[in-house]
């Protein structure tokens, strides 16, 4: 009996299976109303370069409408769905003293499978 035994372990490459997010189907015409816009900022967009794609969404959206109301309108399955709550902002008015407050808003992360791209127009 030897410790370090000298046969050798055959490895074998195992294909790469597709990922999927759970999904929930939206109701007919309701896929807009869950993905608002997408979100254009810096960030966002060198993110598409690597397969993450933000978008605006309500506040009663789950991860599972996003990713149905994704697989509806650009035809692509999310691999994985993340959500963020940003926060109401005070900011200061320009056109008039005092300060005003942004809106508080939630954005998804959508992460596509390899290969897998959206166009926005």
């Amino acid at each position: 009996m030897a410790i370090f035994g000298t046969t050798t372990k055959k490895t074998e490459k195992k294909a790469k299976r597709l990922v999927h997010a759970r999904q929930a189907k939206p109701k007919e015409g309701k896929e807009h109303e869950i993905i608002r816009a997408p979100w254009l900022s810096e960030k966002a967009l060198i993110d598409t370069s690597r397969g993450i794609y933000t978008f605006e969404i309500p506040r009663t959206a789950t991860k599972a409408d996003v990713a149905g109301a994704i697989k509806a309108i650009y035809k692509v399955d999310a691999r994985q769905v993340r959500i963020v709550n940003l926060p109401a902002k005070r900011k200061p008015m320009r056109a008039r003293r005092g300060m005003g407050k942004r809106s508080r808003r939630r954005k998804a992360y959508v992460y596509l499978n390899a290969g897998d791209t959206i166009q926005f127009a």
